[in-house]
């Protein structure tokens, strides 16, 4: 499972990379042609703004992944021995729901509406159902990493907001 989690931990990384460079490229673009050039591209303000969409729901996955999402670990902090175990498997619960339910379900829902109406976008003239694809593709990662929590719930005993142990090596990843 490690091997999996980090092949999908470098595939985000990747993408968000690479979709982050162009969403900078992008803006970049916009702010020369509109102010030095006198001719604002209306191209690379939509790309922008999809692009935008991918990594700001992609990087949710990848930083829920790496347990540096945001967290109010109240309940799981001031808990120990099975109660904890069992806040903590509530908590990766209601991850998993929201993921599922709203993120995938929901996602491919809105994509396959999107796509059957033949909605594209104004200036790329792009399926806006590829850009919807975001929100379940987002979703599986999410159920993903929460389906590796409660590996480590019951192994390590290490919840979704416990940070990884350090070793003499350094971090582990």
């Amino acid at each position: 499972m490690a091997l999996i989690t980090r092949g999908v931990d470098l595939i985000l990384r990747l993408v968000i990379t690479i979709a982050f460079t162009v969403l900078v490229a992008c803006v970049v673009w916009q702010v020369v042609s509109r102010y030095v050039l006198q001719s604002p591209s209306t191209v690379t303000d939509e790309m922008a703004r999809f692009l935008f969409i991918w990594v700001a729901l992609l990087g949710g996955a990848y930083t829920l992944g790496q347990r540096r999402h945001l967290a109010i670990d109240l309940l799981p902090v001031i808990t120990t021995g099975a109660l904890r175990r069992l806040v903590n498997c509530a908590i990766i619960a209601a991850i998993a729901f929201f993921a599922g339910v709203v993120m995938i379900y929901g996602g491919l829902d809105l994509v396959s509406r999107t796509l059957e109406t033949q909605q594209v976008s104004p200036a790329l003239r792009l399926p806006m159902g590829l850009i919807y694809i975001a929100i379940p593709f987002s979703g599986i990662c999410m159920l993903y990493y929460c389906l590796t929590f409660l590996v480590d719930l019951f192994r390590e005993g290490r919840g979704p907001n416990d940070q990884q142990t350090t070793t003499v090596g350094g971090p582990l990843d």
